[in-house]
C-alpha cells in the first residue's frame, strides 16, 4: 500500500513539473525579454576626441573642472544608441539640424490653417550585425511643451532631402533625411523621440529640442 502511494505521488510530481514546463515553454518569449519593458532614453553617447578621430597626441590633461563631459539629456548635435527588436539590430541615430519652421519645397504640399512644419534632419547608422530595413518616418514624434505628441507628415521642404520611406541599410550603412511634423503654430517644440521597427521597439531615444 505504501509502494502504491509513493507511486501516485511520484507521478503527480511529474505531471506538475510537466505542467510547469508547458506554461515557462508558452511564456519563453516573455521571459527570455529581460528588457522586455518599454524605456525611453535620453542619454546621448560619449563624442570621440579630437585625438582619437585625427591622431593627434593628446594635449596636456586638464583639471577635472575643465573636461567636458558628455552632457546628461540628448540635444541636437547628439547620438543615442538604440536597439530593435530583433538581435543584431541596433542604431546609432543623431538628430542633426531642426528647421522650424520649415518651408514645403512646392506650392501644392502646404501645413493646415492655423499650423506649421517642423524639419527634423536625422542621421541613422546601423551599427548591428543584421540588415536594417524600415520606414524611419513611422517611428519618430515630437512633443510641445504641453504634452501634446505629432506624428510625421509626408512633406518636402526646402531645408534638403527627406528620409527615405524605405530605408534599408547593411551593417555600417548610414542614411541622412529630413522627417516634417504638422504642428500648431502658438505649440512650442520640447522633444523629438524615435523607436525602431517603425516605432514598435521597447527602446525609444528623446532629445530635448528647448
Amino acid at each position: 500500500m505504501y509502494h502504491r502511494t509513493r507511486i501516485r505521488r511520484t507521478r503527480i510530481r511529474l505531471v506538475a513539473t510537466v505542467a510547469a514546463a508547458g506554461i515557462c515553454a508558452l511564456g519563453l518569449t516573455a521571459c527570455d525579454s529581460g528588457d522586455s519593458g518599454d524605456t525611453v532614453t535620453d542619454k546621448p553617447k560619449a563624442k570621440a576626441s579630437a585625438s582619437a578621430t585625427t591622431g593627434e597626441k593628446p594635449a596636456a590633461e586638464k583639471p577635472a573642472a575643465e573636461k567636458s563631459a558628455t552632457p546628461d539629456v540628448a540635444k541636437v548635435g547628439d547620438t543615442i544608441a538604440l536597439k530593435g527588436l530583433e538581435d543584431g539590430n541596433k542604431l546609432d541615430v543623431t538628430v542633426v539640424k531642426i528647421a522650424d519652421p520649415a518651408k514645403s519645397s512646392d506650392e501644392f504640399t502646404t501645413p493646415g490653417s492655423g499650423k506649421r512644419f517642423v524639419g527634423v534632419q536625422f542621421k541613422l547608422v546601423n551599427t548591428g550585425t543584421a540588415a536594417y530595413s524600415d520606414s524611419p518616418a513611422n517611428g519618430a514624434k515630437i512633443t510641445d511643451v504641453d504634452g501634446q505628441q505629432f506624428d510625421s507628415t509626408f512633406a518636402d521642404i526646402t531645408a534638403g532631402p527627406s528620409m527615405s520611406s524605405a530605408v534599408r541599410l547593411k551593417p555600417g550603412g548610414k542614411a541622412l533625411g529630413w522627417i516634417v511634423f504638422e504642428v500648431p503654430k502658438a505649440s512650442k517644440t520640447d522633444t523629438i523621440q524615435f523607436a525602431m521597427n517603425s516605432g514598435m521597439a521597447n527602446q525609444t531615444g528623446e532629445w530635448k529640442l528647448s
